[in-house]
């Protein structure tokens, strides 16, 4: 687990601004898309996308349609990062507060900082946290 946490994390050089999502299954593209705008309407554009490994996909599909590269964190992880949110449905789910938001800090690396917690998409389906790490 700590080499797959380590690849993600030597991915991202110097401060970068990563989006992190966790979504329901019923979530499409168009729920990740839209929280992504939101995201960026609030905070600024985002350098990568990230999601849990087990949720790749449809992350990788969007960072594909706006040209940015899509970061992996192992499932496993999740459970070991304290968040800003607590959602008892993740949590028990999940083994942690928010999916979006672990992600985001797994993702940006050491010593990373949530920008604020999660924004949830207007239908309900996905939320995405935008997480700033200085691995140098």
């Amino acid at each position: 687990m700590k080499d797959a946490i380590s690849g993600a994390m030597n991915e991202v050089s110097e401060a970068q601004r990563v989006a992190g999502f966790g979504f329901r299954r019923q979530a499409r593209l168009a729920s990740l898309a839209e929280a992504l705008d939101r995201l960026e309407a609030h905070h600024g554009p985002v350098e990568r996308l990230a999601a849990a490994a087990s949720m790749r996909p449809l992350v990788k599909a969007l960072g594909e349609a706006r040209g940015l590269v899509t970061l992996s964190v192992p499932d496993e992880a999740l459970a070991t990062v304290a968040t800003l949110t607590r959602s008892p449905h993740s949590q028990q789910a999940r083994g942690t507060g928010s999916v979006a938001e672990a992600v985001a800090l797994l993702a940006a690396g050491p010593g990373a900082t949530l920008i604020g917690p999660r924004l949830i998409s207007t239908d309900r389906r996905a939320t995405v946290a935008l997480a700033t790490g200085d691995t140098t």
